[in-house]
């Protein structure tokens, strides 16, 4: 089953959603805050309005003394008609007014007005509160009319309550005032909002257009001082990525063309034979043995461009960072004998003794790595002693595992001339050879070997492999090339997941 890509994504949308999906969710919750303080805002003048109106009404309500003592005081209401005109004198919103006595006894007023809750204590101030009347909400203010000091008992209750017609029109006018400019205001916000975006985001679009506008040969830096300080880390970056770039490029250049000219030397090579071949041929002076000679030449010649060009590829794999990454654990002492095997008819032919010291196979000589590559690092130490190892000489490859546990060490050491310490960095240079040197070689096993260590996060040293007094004129210093590969957990697993094809 085929994963989608992600979709791609647009930095200016993902801002523009960020800045104004807030600002949508927050318009109606100002929209119900600007609600609720409208109604606190039109309550206020409204119940000071009918607070007085219960005050009043309070005046006009007398208590006398008891008729007997033990009787409660006697209440009587003294309003007057134009006092309870002026009640009923409101045509937007009815108002309703009630007086009870010390026994709760309806003495004026409406009686449809309800009782407060008989948990409220009752109290000489003026309290509000909501009811509903007949089925229509209304405010009421209320108060008691307290008896004289010590008793403060409860005498009267006077209500006045009016419908909330006003204050709902005096609400909805301020909700208009505010909410109405916001109409306004927010399609403007969204606009100002945009136009900041566009004028945020154009050095971005100004760098893209320097970028596109180069030559795919430009790899110089990037200018820092056109860009905003967000974007400077991310020009750093690509500027690093920029200089790496170009030292790549020229470095594969350099190889193209030192590789350019050492594959001229074996195709001339094969090119004067063959025109030599030719021309005895032409002459009729061709005898057997000058052509085999020449025969010989042209397979010297063309075995020597087989062998640059599959170094030339070792080298090229040995680049690729993908190989570095493909790790699966690889027993070193396994590899080290296989190769060892592999090599020793071509050690034979020359009369090299050619032996390896170590552990067997399997019995834990464990390291974390690319087998193919690794097998490719032993091969070129191997042949390598045996390019510059005199016959009569010997070349032994050894493995020795850390007794602590952290590394785990490679030698290929052999009796040949040795390198001299001036030149022991030198030879890891692709195409070099030391001088006054008989072997010929391409100078790229060395490079790779130096490459692959590298990648696996190994040390490569080289050191003389006989002290002076024990070189003569058939025993040279020798050189030990040594590996020290770091030890790692082996992976989880069955080994071998990656293809372990040998290199061409």
């Amino acid at each position: 089953m085929s994963s989608r890509p992600p979709e791609q994504r647009s930095l200016f949308g993902e801002i523009l959603d960020w800045m104004l999906a807030p600002l949508l969710l927050l318009w109606p919750m100002s929209v119900a805050v600007t609600w609720a303080v409208a109604q606190g805002i039109a309550n206020r003048p409204y119940d000071r309005e009918l607070g007085d109106l219960a005050r009043a009404l309070s005046r006009q309500v007398s208590v006398s003394a008891p008729a007997a003592p033990g009787r409660p005081p006697q209440v009587t209401v003294l309003l007057h008609e134009e006092a309870a005109a002026l009640l009923r004198a409101d045509d937007e919103e009815q108002v309703y007014y009630q007086v009870l006595g010390t026994r709760g006894e309806h003495l004026a007023g409406d009686l449809e007005l309800p009782v407060p809750d008989e948990t409220i204590v009752p109290s000489a101030e003026v309290r509000f509160r909501d009811e509903t009347v007949h089925g229509v909400p209304v405010r009421v203010a209320y108060r008691w009319l307290m008896a004289p000091p010590p008793l403060e008992t409860p005498l009267s209750l006077v209500q006045v309550a009016a419908t909330l017609d006003k204050r709902s029109r005096l609400a909805t006018e301020i909700i208009k005032g505010v909410i109405l400019p916001q109409f306004v205001i927010l399609p403007l916000a969204v606009v100002l909002v945009w136009f900041a975006l566009t004028r945020g985001i154009q050095p971005l679009s100004d760098l893209q257009q320097r970028i596109r506008k180069r030559e795919s040969t430009d790899l110089s830096p990037i200018a820092e001082r056109d860009v905003p300080d967000e974007v400077v880390p991310l020009v750093r970056a690509i500027n690093d990525l920029l200089e790496r770039l170009d030292r790549s490029v020229r470095t594969q250049k350099q190889f193209l063309a030192d590789a350019a000219h050492q594959m001229k030397t074996p195709l001339a090579g094969l090119r004067m034979q063959a025109e030599l071949a030719a021309r005895q041929i032409d002459r009729g002076e061709g005898d057997p043995q000058s052509l085999k000679h020449s025969l010989e030449q042209i397979a010297m010649s063309s075995q020597r461009a087989a062998r640059m060009v599959n170094q030339l590829l070792s080298m090229a794999r040995t680049e690729t960072r993908e190989h570095a990454q493909r790790s699966t654990p690889v027993d070193l002492a396994e590899l080290t004998i296989d190769t060892v095997r592999d090599f020793v008819p071509h050690a034979m032919d020359k009369g090299v003794d050619l032996g390896y010291e170590g552990p067997e196979a399997g019995t834990g000589a464990l390291l974390s790595g690319q087998r193919v590559l690794l097998r490719e690092l032993v091969r070129n130490l191997v042949d390598n002693a045996l390019q510059y190892t005199p016959a009569g000489g010997s070349v032994t490859a050894r493995v020795t595992p850390d007794p602590f546990g952290q590394v785990i060490v490679l030698q290929v050491e052999d009796d040949g001339p040795g390198v001299p310490a001036a030149e022991r960095e030198a030879v890891f240079r692709p195409f070099y050879r030391a001088l006054g040197t008989p072997v010929d070689g391409s100078g790229l096993g060395l490079s790779i070997v130096r490459e692959i260590a590298l990648q696996q996060g190994a040390v490569v040293t080289i050191e003389d492999a006989h002290p002076p007094r024990a070189a003569g004129p058939a025993r040279g210093p020798g050189a030990r090339f040594t590996v020290r590969f770091p030890l790692q957990p082996p992976a989880v697993g069955a080994r071998g997941s990656v293809a372990d094809e040998p290199l061409p």
